[in-house]
């Protein structure tokens, strides 16, 4: 879920605003796209979509699968895997969940013509090459071969190999149900459709959301939803490109949950807000990246290397951020297994042995850095850009950018040449997470893999990981490939998150998830 910062205007002052009186309202970004559950891989989006579908798992505090939608999910031998949804659930407009609602959406996301974002999630299930022939080509067939309908409520999911781990990947947003009512008679999702989605999960949207133009999200409670009941009836996310803005109305009680507190806000927060004040541990990372695939400036691994050497996390992380991320030193962070302190060489700060280096390899006198400038990004940006002009002794421009989905488009086209902030929020908690949507050779077209890297023997080890009979047994594999990004740095990890949240005096019991997800059921309105 490439994340952590999606943008948009100021003030929420849209035609829902009216319509949520009384709503427990949540600051969030502006979505990159519209609400096609298979197209949306980024933070904002995704949490929209989480309070309208409800996923088939999710995780406890372990971080240990637990079935939701699902009633059971059955595998002898890890390749074929029998999902039975559980009886009862209904869509937003009553219609019955079915399995056929599951292998519909999938088949969906999963063919090249539909262009969906997350088509890569679909690659291990049988048949999917027959739905993504390659560029120039038409797909053989109208639905994967792995999918079957078995009967109303279940469905059984055949891969092309073993994967130990494929039961963990079903709370993400990619493979989320989709209704009937979704398709146009061309068996297009509309537009309409996905600007007021149809769910099945804990909120129902109120109205169609204009992107571009609206600044505010309503959602009414479902009274159909069979599950755990939210304790409040309106739900509102509203739209700011200003962390900072959002913190003075959470301050002012405009809004009611703020997900992420600008650095400046970190310091006083638990001071003044008390037990108002969320700090725990998050799986995020935050990266520098390299276009690699649009540009040979950062070709030779040597700058890349002087880059990340010539990076002062520990100051950052300590003056920036006010202690509150810690420097990164793995490509997978240390809340999952698998992470191996002091694996990355290269984020040891020796700006001499940097500036050494960079000189050797003949890096570029001048070099572009470009992010949005939202949610605190801007301090750490300037900071890295000091670090890189200080140590390494050129010129940094920084190129800000108003909104996260601009840059991102960008990268989309492969017209984006200089460096890019780049964040990453897991999907669902493995280890491999960390490394097929963001650097895997079929990520580049479908997934987040920005910088555009390849590499034949990380996709293989991946995939040697992802056939091993156990995810003990998958470990090693993924670790090996962990050694690749470590030693080629198609990104540089700068930091690991911490989850600095914030609520008003007007909810409680607010709790966020390891997806960087709000709790709506624990949440209450305050008396």
């Amino acid at each position: 879920m490439l994340a952590l910062g999606l943008v948009a205007c100021g003030s929420a002052t849209s035609t829902g605003e009216t319509s949520a009186a009384g709503a427990v309202r949540m600051k969030i970004g502006e979505p990159q796209k519209l609400f096609y559950p298979g197209e949306t891989v980024e933070s904002e989006g995704v949490e929209v979509l989480a309070a309208i579908f409800a996923p088939l798992v999710k995780y406890d505090e372990d971080k240990k699968l637990v079935e939701y939608i699902a009633d059971s999910i059955k595998t002898s031998d890890n390749r074929v895997w029998t999902i039975k949804i559980k009886s009862g659930f209904t869509w937003h407009n009553g219609d019955p969940l079915t399995a056929q609602n599951y292998v519909d959406a999938w088949n969906y996301s999963a063919n090249q013509e539909n262009a969906q974002s997350a088509n890569y999630f679909f690659a291990r299930i049988q048949g999917y090459e027959d739905l993504n022939p390659g560029e120039g080509k038409t797909p053989t067939a109208k639905g994967m071969s792995g999918l079957k309908v078995i009967d109303e409520e279940t469905f059984q999911v055949t891969l092309t190999q073993p994967f130990s781990q494929f039961s963990t990947m079903l709370g993400y947003t990619a493979f989320y149900p989709l209704p009937e009512v979704a398709f146009g008679d061309d068996g297009k999702i509309t537009e309409e459709y996905a600007k007021k989605p149809i769910g099945q999960g804990l909120f129902k949207i109120d109205a169609p959301y204009n992107k571009g133009s609206d600044q505010a999200i309503s959602l009414t409670r479902y009274e159909g939803f069979k599950g755990e009941q939210p304790k409040f009836d309106k739900l509102q996310f509203k739209i700011y490109n200003s962390a900072e803005t959002a913190w003075n109305d959470l301050q002012g009680g405009n809004i009611d949950i703020q997900e992420q507190l600008p650095p400046s806000a970190i310091s006083t927060a638990k001071a003044e807000l008390g037990d108002r004040y969320i700090d725990q541990e998050d799986a995020g990372i935050g990266y520098i990246g390299f276009p690699l695939i649009s540009t040979d400036q950062y070709k030779d691994v040597r700058i890349r290397r002087a880059i990340s050497m010539a990076i002062d996390r520990k100051t950052i992380t300590e003056t920036v951020f006010s202690g509150t991320r810690a420097p990164a030193d793995d490509f997978i962070n240390p809340l999952l297994e698998g992470y191996r302190p002091g694996a990355c060489t290269a984020c040891v700060y020796d700006p001499a042995a940097a500036k050494e280096l960079y000189v050797e390899a003949g890096g570029p006198r001048t070099l572009e850095l470009g992010s949005n400038m939202d949610n605190g990004h801007k301090e750490w940006i300037e900071a890295v850009a000091n670090n890189l002009r200080s140590n390494l002794g050129i010129e940094v421009k920084v190129s800000p950018y108003e909104k996260f989905q601009q840059i991102l488009d960008e990268l989309d086209a492969k017209t984006y040449t200089g460096m890019f902030r780049s964040g990453w929020i897991i999907d669902y908690p493995s280890a491999e997470n960390y490394l097929t949507p963001i650097f895997s050779t079929g990520a580049i077209k479908t997934g987040s893999n920005y910088a555009g890297y390849s590499n034949p023997d990380f996709d293989r080890l991946v995939a040697k990981g992802d056939s091993a009979s156990s995810a003990e047994q998958s470990l090693k594999f993924y670790k090996k490939a962990d050694d690749l990004l470590l030693r080629d740095l198609p990104m540089i990890p700068v930091f690991y998150y911490r989850m600095n949240a914030a609520f008003s005096e007007h909810v409680k019991g607010v709790k966020i998830n390891l997806l960087n997800q709000v709790e709506w059921v624990s949440v209450e309105k305050a008396v």
